[in-house]
C-alpha cells in the first residue's frame, strides 16, 4: 500500500479509531468529498484522512461544529492551489482556531492545543512501507507561501475544486454561515456559470438577506438554465411579491404550478395573492387545491 492508496469509510474508521458515522460527520464538517472507488463505494485519499484527523482534533479542542465548518471553508477560499490544506497546522484554544504555515500564525494568537497530524501513526496503521512514509511526509511538509500575501489579496483565486464540490461546501454552510455559503456558491458559479442550483440557492440567501435586486438576478439566471424547475419560479414568485409586483408574481406562481401541479405552497400563496387583489373565485380554486394537497401529504395550513 502506498501514499496514493484509497480508503473506504470502514478503513478510515479503523485507522482513526472511531465509528463510520463519525467519519461521515467529520467529512461533512470539513467539506471532504470522497470519490467513488472501483466498487462504487466512497473512498478517501491519504490526504483526506489527514484532514479528517485534523477535523476531529478541532472538535476535541472544543471548537463548535458550525465554526469547524467555517474554518475549513475559509481556508479553502484563501489557500492557493500550490498550498494544500495538509501543508498547514491548525491550532485551537476551545474558542477559535488559527492557521500556522510554519512562519507566522494567520491570527494574532497561537492557542493552547496544536492539532498536528502524526503521519507516521497513520502510515503504520495502514500498513505502509518506509518509502510510502517518506512520500506522505513530503506531502505534509510541502513549502507554504506567505499567509500575509494571501490575506492581502481581496479576490483570491478559488482552490482547485469542481463546481459540485463548491456547491456541496456551500450547502453545508448554508444554515451556519450564510456569508461563507454565498462565497462558496459564487465559486461554484465561477467553475460552472450554468449551475442552476447554485443560482437558486445563492438567490435565496440574498433574498433572505434583503438584497432583493441581486436575488432576482440569480433567480432569473436559474430560470434560463433550468426552465423546467418549478422551484425556480416559486422562489421568484415569492420575491416578486416582496418587491410589490403582484402581476409578475402571479405569472411566476402559475409557471411553477404548470410544471408541478401538486406544488401545494404555490397554490396556497397564489390563492392568498389573488384574494388580496379581489379575484375571489380564482383565489378559492387555488386555496381549495392547496388544502387538498396538504391533507393528502399530512401537512396543513
Amino acid at each position: 500500500m502506498d501514499a496514493a492508496a484509497q480508503f473506504s469509510t470502514r478503513d478510515a474508521a479503523r485507522i482513526l479509531q472511531t465509528t463510520e458515522a463519525r467519519v461521515r460527520a467529520w467529512a461533512r464538517a470539513g467539506g471532504i468529498i470522497p470519490q467513488p472507488g472501483p466498487s462504487g463505494c466512497p473512498e478517501f485519499t491519504f490526504q483526506q484522512l489527514i484532514l479528517l484527523r485534523t477535523t476531529r482534533g478541532l472538535y476535541d479542542a472544543g471548537i463548535p461544529p458550525g465554526q469547524v465548518r467555517r474554518v475549513w471553508a475559509s481556508l479553502r477560499r484563501q489557500l492557493t492551489e500550490d498550498l494544500p490544506l495538509t501543508s498547514i497546522r491548525i491550532l485551537a484554544d476551545g474558542r477559535r482556531a488559527v492557521a500556522w504555515d510554519g512562519q507566522a500564525p494567520w491570527q494574532p494568537d497561537s492557542g493552547q492545543f496544536v492539532l498536528d497530524f502524526n503521519a507516521g501513526e497513520i502510515a503504520e496503521l495502514a500498513g505502509m512501507n518506509e518509502e510510502a512514509k517518506v512520500a506522505t511526509l513530503t506531502v505534509i511538509g510541502a513549502e507554504a507561501s506567505s499567509a500575509a500575501a494571501l490575506a492581502a489579496d481581496p479576490e483570491p483565486e478559488p482552490a482547485a475544486l469542481t463546481a459540485e464540490q463548491w456547491f456541496h461546501i456551500a450547502c453545508e454552510l448554508d444554515s451556519v454561515s450564510p456569508l461563507e455559503a454565498q462565497h462558496a456558491y459564487l465559486q461554484a458559479l465561477r467553475a460552472n456559470p450554468e449551475y442552476a442550483d447554485a443560482h437558486v440557492n445563492l438567490g435565496r440567501l440574498l433574498h433572505e438577506a434583503g438584497e432583493l435586486g441581486r436575488a432576482e438576478a440569480y433567480y432569473r439566471k436559474a430560470s434560463e438554465h433550468a426552465p423546467e424547475d418549478p422551484t425556480v419560479y416559486y422562489n421568484l414568485a415569492v420575491l416578486l411579491e416582496d418587491r410589490a409586483r403582484p402581476e409578475e408574481a402571479i405569472l411566476a406562481y402559475g409557471r411553477a404550478i404548470a410544471l408541478d401541479p401538486e406544488a401545494a405552497d404555490a397554490h396556497y400563496n397564489l390563492g392568498l395573492l389573488l384574494d388580496s387583489l379581489g379575484r375571489r373565485s380564482e383565489a378559492m380554486r387555488h386555496l381549495m387545491t392547496a388544502r387538498q394537497l396538504y391533507a393528502r401529504s399530512g401537512g396543513g395550513r
